[in-house]
């Protein structure tokens, strides 16, 4: 299996992504934005469907289409404050839309399904490279914001009174849980995104360690979740996204179960 060129790459692009979904999901189920994962996912598939219609790489223009959605996510949220939901909904709508009407035009150059449901046979080397060079720039900017955005998930209120430039930060914030989407395409499919960056960290949360120990260990049931997936994917000729989703949620029931007889 490792032998196999396409296995390669698709196991070098996971490990990229087995640390970056878990560490950007811990924020995001701890300020209680797990939906907005969701909405970036199908956004991304609006991007992915222009850059099929235009002849680009689709994970660039998910990449720039996802950002601009996670941007007006940031936006809007301050003027839907007691609605954040909505401003999840408005955005989700606006995407689809697109989505839908491009792909339904027949102009699309390649099978969409791929993008909706993961492949590891379509991760070539440039992907890889794309992949690495934004999941190594957000993971350095989330370690270089790491205290901060500590401090803004307990408590944002605290953080704007002791100077933290917390409408700053979170729009960069919201900006990595963009890319971090959008170079999840390849692997994870765009329908289910989402669950590698919430069930890892779910799995990491009943183990009820600190906040540093939670964090290594949703990274670790990340890596574990992915990387079985993508064996069994390769096995069964299954997609990958699904059959890392079945995993992850395979691997929070035995981690509650084990939870369960220790205490």
């Amino acid at each position: 299996m490792l032998q196999l060129e396409f296995m390669q790459n698709a196991f070098m692009a996971s490990f990229i992504i087995s640390i970056l979904c878990p560490f950007i999901g811990l924020f995001l189920v701890l300020r209680r934005y797990s939906m907005i994962g969701d909405t970036l996912s199908h956004s991304s598939f609006a991007g992915v469907a222009i850059g099929l219609v235009i002849g680009l790489n689709p994970l660039i223009t998910a990449f720039l289409f996802t950002s601009l959605c996670a941007l007006i996510i940031e936006f809007l949220r301050d003027y839907y404050k007691k609605y954040a939901e909505l401003v999840m909904s408005l955005v989700l709508t606006f995407s689809l839309g697109i989505a839908i009407i491009l792909i339904s035009s027949g102009k699309a150059s390649a099978n969409v399904n791929s993008y909706l449901f993961g492949s590891i046979l379509t991760v070539t080397r440039s992907d890889i490279v794309l992949i690495s060079i934004v999941g190594i720039t957000c993971i350095a900017i989330l370690m270089l914001l790491y205290n901060k955005l500590v401090y803004i998930t307990f408590d944002e209120e605290g953080a704007k009174t002791s100077g933290i430039k917390v409408k700053a930060i979170n729009y960069i914030f919201t900006l990595l849980v963009g890319a971090t989407i959008s170079m999840s395409i390849r692997i994870m499919g765009i329908l289910v995104i989402s669950s590698i960056m919430v069930v890892p960290v779910a799995t990491a949360m009943q183990l009820k360690k600190s906040f540093k120990t939670t964090l290594i260990f949703s990274i670790i049931f990340g890596f574990i979740d992915i990387m079985l997936g993508l064996v069994f994917s390769y096995y069964i000729n299954s997609a990958p996204g699904g059959t890392i989703a079945l995993t992850s949620v395979f691997t929070l029931i035995m981690v509650i179960i084990y939870e369960r007889f220790r205490g």
